[in-house]
Parts: structure tokens; C-alpha cells; sequence
């Protein structure tokens, strides 16, 4: 059986999709998730009217207790999961993670587990240069434009060691294995 630690920070965009993707791969698989949140993943999940099903599907989540919790970073390191996914990722995470700083949970999980050999896949929010549609807690289109800082930090998330940056949520099907929707 595999098992994925599935860790989810403040980004409301791409959060619906990557969540129906995780909820789809629960439901035809074995595949054992652990979801942890951060401070902001709780709230932007509230936000999203998400907080109820994320107890539903996923009840044995845990939320951040701050950077050092040892429940997710001592197992990824060992090699208990089969891999780390954080998806989505904001671009403040990502900022963090390219310049070694470790001082919120999922930035500090991300640095402990590429000490180890368990692949780490992670879906930045800012990839693309120019805009991008995305949707409100209401369901308002938004048009966002990228700062080029952040699109950056991507690219440079993807070179480094140990970490596959994914393009879109569907490709979390492919890291586990399992077929499209």
C-alpha cells in the first residue's frame, strides 16, 4: 500500500481541483494520505466552504502546531511514506523553500524529508508568466497577474534536489499511478 503525506498551505487557487484529484485517488485506491494543513491551508480551506469535507474524507488530518511537529518530518525522513506532496503551494512557501528557510511546518517538513530519500512533489500556484483565471471563496473570476519573482522561485523550486514541481493537478495521478479521473 502507498502512503502519501499530502500537505496543503494557504492557496485558495487550484485548491478545489487538487482536493476532487486527492478525493478520486482515495476513493479508487488503497493508497493511505495523511493530510496535514498549515495555519493558512485551515483557514483557506474554511474560506472555501472545504472545511467540513475535509473532515469527512480525510478525517485523521492534523493542522499546524507549529514548525517542529515531529508526527509528519521524523516518518517522511525514514521513509514511512512513499512520498511528500504539497499542493497546492503558495508562492510565500515556495520563496521560503528556494532560500532555505524552514520556519512554518510545511517549509520546515519539505527541508527534513529532502534529507532523506522520499521523493517530494510539490504544485506551485505561480508558474506561468501573464496572467491566470482563478476563482474566489464565492466563485468570482479573478484575473491574476504573475510577479515574476514568484515565477522564479518556481523555476527554482524544480532544480532543486529532490523536489518534482508538477504543472497541474492532474499530474498527481500520475506520480501515484493511478488512472484520470
Amino acid at each position: 500500500m502507498k502512503r502519501i503525506a499530502w500537505g496543503i498551505t494557504g492557496s485558495g487557487d487550484l485548491i478545489r481541483d487538487t482536493y476532487e484529484v486527492m478525493v478520486d485517488i482515495k476513493n479508487k485506491t488503497n493508497v493511505e494520505v495523511m493530510v496535514f494543513l498549515s495555519k493558512e491551508g485551515e483557514t483557506v480551506m474554511k474560506w472555501y466552504r472545504m472545511w467540513d469535507d475535509i473532515q469527512r474524507d480525510f478525517p485523521n488530518f492534523k493542522v499546524d502546531a507549529g514548525p517542529n511537529s515531529p508526527f509528519i518530518a521524523g516518518p517522511l525522513q525514514v521513509g514511512h511514506y512513499d512520498m511528500l506532496l504539497i499542493a497546492p503551494v503558495t508562492a510565500n512557501s515556495v520563496a521560503k523553500i528556494v532560500n532555505g528557510i524552514a520556519d512554518t511546518l510545511v517549509t520546515n517538513v519539505v527541508a527534513q524529508t529532502a534529507k532523506g530519500n522520499t521523493p517530494i512533489y510539490m504544485l506551485p500556484v505561480d508558474q506561468v508568466r501573464g496572467t491566470v483565471k482563478t476563482f474566489s471563496p464565492t466563485g468570482r473570476e479573478m484575473i491574476l497577474k504573475m510577479r515574476e519573482v514568484d515565477v522564479t522561485n518556481s523555476e527554482k523550486l524544480g532544480q532543486m534536489e529532490n523536489i518534482t514541481v508538477l504543472k497541474s493537478p492532474q499530474d498527481i495521478y500520475d506520480i501515484v499511478g493511478v488512472s484520470r479521473g
